[in-house]
């Protein structure tokens, strides 16, 4: 979870990390926030590929 964390806080720092988390719905995750895939325990990889896949995360940095 912490690298995860990391991961968010790299790409969008930690203030845009946090709401992002919160308020931005992923298709790719069946309607869900990150924070409602973490607490539903989808795999938080799946979650980075989603959040990658929706802001266009360079491959460099997925």
């Amino acid at each position: 979870m912490s690298h995860f964390r990391g991961l968010m806080d790299d790409e969008f720092g930690a203030v845009r990390a946090s709401s992002l988390s919160r308020d931005h719905v992923f298709a790719e995750l069946g309607g869900l926030t990150v924070e409602q895939a973490i607490d539903s325990g989808i795999d938080l990889r799946r979650v980075w590929r989603a959040v990658c896949e929706a802001y266009e995360v360079p491959v460099a940095r997925r």
